[in-house]
């Protein structure tokens, strides 16, 4: 039988109506900022040109709502970490401040992996590559994002004209900047076009509950039980802002509409995978329940399908869920 409040994994599907942002792009070519776009094979088993969101976009977001948790909190944290600083360990390492001592006082691999993993949780969870001071000691993410891909035929994306106007349009800046422009300057206003995109989306994510504190090296946990259920607490409320305000370039003029959020949570409570289908596929949740069934005739009730049709109800069956989760605790050791 399965702890009923225990995570081994835990998988988000859902389909998202974000219109008007502009959450990724791949850069500017002259005055064009250009957006995302990527081919996809959908439902229909033809090939489709998209607009897409990174997985890397998605995951700089929930990072960022992460931090920020971690720090009320009040969970261990490197200076890089605290500083949200992209380097986080290798930032200490670097700076030579105490995590480097303990690294150096650490025998072997696995004992570095196990201080690095009981003074930062957000290096715990997020990932990291070790590189600083010579090392190359890797740490995998316990949460992963999948690219935010338009449904085929449910997405457009449009360029917009703007104009950046001068603050000076006095009769003699006038005077001057018509001189200037005679000479081929391009003074007074700055044009550019900017893009926007509106659409339903496909986003998948998983998170490795169990793995929270987990030394995949010596095969142990570095950090007690207490201190992995307030890690994974932290964790799934980031994921849940996420979905509530999702972060990215140009918010300041192009704050994306969150329109609908739908789709199915799935819970693991057993040493089985949360089923993940992509929301590319119209099925999607039913075929997730077919998975979840099959799952649990084998491990019975290691699944759990928490459907929701809103946003609304994605962050009250969060909520619930962060109320009283706690990691499995995987059973076997070096």
């Amino acid at each position: 039988m399965a702890n009923t409040n225990s995570i081994y994994s835990l998988s988000i599907s859902a389909r998202a109506i974000f219109d008007m942002h502009s959450l990724n792009n791949e850069g500017g070519e002259g005055n064009q900022i250009q957006t995302r776009m990527v081919n996809i094979i959908g439902a229909d088993n033809q090939m489709h040109n998209v607009n897409a969101i990174s997985g890397d976009m998605f995951k700089h977001i929930q990072a960022e709502h992460l931090h920020r948790l971690a720090v009320e909190a009040g969970l261990p944290l490197s200076e890089g970490a605290r500083q949200f600083n992209a380097n986080r360990v290798n930032y200490d390492i670097q700076a030579k401040n105490e995590l480097l001592k303990a690294l150096d006082d650490a025998n072997g691999d696995a004992a570095e992996l196990d201080v690095i993993l009981q003074r930062c949780a957000v290096t715990d969870m997020e990932g990291i590559l070790v590189t600083a001071g010579n090392r190359s000691l890797p740490r995998k993410s316990v949460v992963e994002f999948g690219w935010v891909v338009g449904v085929p035929g449910s997405v457009e994306t449009d360029s917009y004209f703007h104009v950046k106007y001068a603050s000076d349009r006095s009769e003699k800046a006038r005077t001057q900047a018509e001189s200037e422009e005679s000479r081929g300057a391009n003074v007074g206003q700055a044009i550019f076009h900017r893009p926007a995109s509106s659409g339903i989306y496909a986003i998948v994510l998983n998170v490795e509950a169990a793995r929270i504190g987990f030394n995949d090296l010596a095969q142990r946990y570095a950090i007690d039980e207490a201190a992995r259920a307030a890690r994974l607490k932290v964790l799934l409320e980031s994921v849940l802002h996420t979905f509530i305000e999702p972060a990215g370039a140009m918010r300041s003029t192009q704050n994306p509409h969150v329109v609908d959020v739908r789709g199915v949570i799935t819970v693991s409570r057993a040493v089985a995978p949360a089923p993940c289908i992509s929301p590319l596929k119209p099925e999607f949740v039913g075929e997730i329940q077919q998975i979840a069934s099959a799952l649990n005739s084998l491990r019975p009730n290691a699944i759990e399908v928490i459907p929701f049709d809103s946003a609304g109800e994605l962050a009250e069956k969060m909520a619930a869920l962060i109320s009283s989760a706690t990691p499995l605790t995987l059973a076997f050791h070096a």
